[in-house]
């Protein structure tokens, strides 16, 4: 009995997981520049997320969940201090998928892998 019930318990547990999904978007930040760019902002729909600084050829990921529909605005400061805003397509509270961001010294490119829900 003991048996029947945990694996009845264990089957629930599992069906009730597997309803429930969250939809993320998986964010890269890359610096594909040769020098370091430094105070990074990223502001979506509900949420920011900041790096310090990002040195040349590394990436940063992150993972977000819009909680509403605006655009993707991206800012940071080049080697020199210069600060560089950049705003990107808009976001949808449901979108799941991949961003991946990619700085030089003078712009920011943005490369969208989603799917709206």
């Amino acid at each position: 009995m003991k048996t029947a019930t945990f694996c009845l318990t264990l089957l629930l547990s599992l069906a009730a997981l597997t309803g429930c999904k969250s939809r993320v978007i998986k964010v890269s930040v890359v610096n594909t520049s040769a020098q370091r760019v430094a105070n990074i902002a990223i502001d979506y729909p509900g949420g920011t997320f900041g790096i310090s600084s990002l040195e040349p050829g590394k990436t940063f990921p992150y993972t977000i969940k819009p909680l509403d529909n605006g655009p993707l605005k991206i800012q940071f400061a080049d080697a020199a201090g210069k600060t560089h805003t950049t705003s990107g397509s808009e976001l949808h509270k449901d979108d799941e998928g991949a961003i991946e961001i990619k700085l030089t010294q003078e712009t920011a490119t943005v490369a969208y892998n989603l799917t709206r829900r």
